[in-house]
Formats: C-alpha cells, structure tokens, sequence
C-alpha cells in the first residue's frame, strides 16, 4: 500500500484525475478527514472538500508508473 497527498483544484483536474484512475487494475481510494472514497467515482469526489490536499491510497505495493502518470497533482 502506498500513500501520497494529491491536489485536484479545478473540475477539468478531477476528471482527467479519474480518467488516470479508472486504468488501474487495483484499488485506489482517497482520505480526507474520515471519509474515504473509491479514486475512480468522479460523484465520490465531487462530494470531497476539496479546498486541500487529499491523500491517495493505493492498494498495489509497486505504483512508480501511477505516481509518474499523477506527477502533476501530487503534492511535493
């Protein structure tokens, strides 16, 4: 399980976001305070505060190729 912080400020971000995710063959979920969501529901994460960052959580030990296809939202 890897975990990152990602940032999805503007609509065109969450669905070119989702559209990333839906690839994966593994799960894929995001944190923010309690609430935890599946990654590849764009309603899931239209009902996120999305004011900050979010964390991602990938259910796959080696994800170097998701983190370079994410590399513009993750949060450094």
């Amino acid at each position: 399980m890897n975990k990152f912080l990602i940032s999805l400020a503007t609509i065109n971000d969450v669905k070119e976001f989702v559209n990333i995710i839906s690839l994966c063959d593994f799960d894929v979920d995001l944190v923010s305070g309690r609430y935890s969501i599946d990654a590849k529901s764009i309603m899931g994460i239209f009902s996120l505060d999305l004011s900050r960052p979010v964390e991602l959580v990938a259910h796959i030990d080696n994800c170097d190729d998701l983190i370079k296809k994410l590399d513009r939202f993750i949060v450094k």
